[in-house]
């Protein structure tokens, strides 16, 4: 159904302990970005909740949480005997929160980015470097 354990090494979740985001969210956070990236594609499976919690040192609760989560959401398919996957269906979120989670976004980068001596408006130039600019195509 999905990718062989051999693609599951590519995708490498790392947890920052100290960065104040819960746990849960940082697995719900790495799992989209996983996907935004194309690191994770629709059918890749996810390793289970207890292998998981194992290679992380942390409660399977934790990843239970955050597997529902993406799961509630469209994100995951779980099925029962199989295991975990990418799901391929395409998320649709409605404008209230498409901006509810870029502020939320924006704001936890904008803290990490303080956190790290960075000023708002280096990060905004930073960030509009990132633009396409005329005339280019990415």
């Amino acid at each position: 159904m999905g990718r062989t354990s051999a693609n599951a090494q590519v995708f490498q979740l790392k947890l920052d302990l100290r960065s104040g985001v819960p746990v849960y969210r940082q697995i719900i956070d790495k799992v989209r970005g996983g996907i935004a990236a194309g690191t994770l594609v629709a059918g890749d499976q996810l390793p289970t909740v207890r292998q998981l919690a194992v290679d992380l040192a942390i409660n399977p609760n934790t990843v239970l949480r955050a597997y529902r989560e993406l799961e509630l959401g469209g994100t995951l398919e779980t099925h029962q005997g199989t295991g975990t996957f990418i799901s391929n269906k395409k998320i649709v979120r409605n404008s209230t929160e498409r901006e509810r989670q870029l502020s939320q976004l924006s704001g936890e980068f904008a803290a990490r980015a303080g956190a790290a001596g960075f000023t708002v408006e280096e990060l905004l130039e930073c960030l509009s470097g990132l633009l396409p600019h005329q005339g280019q195509r990415r």
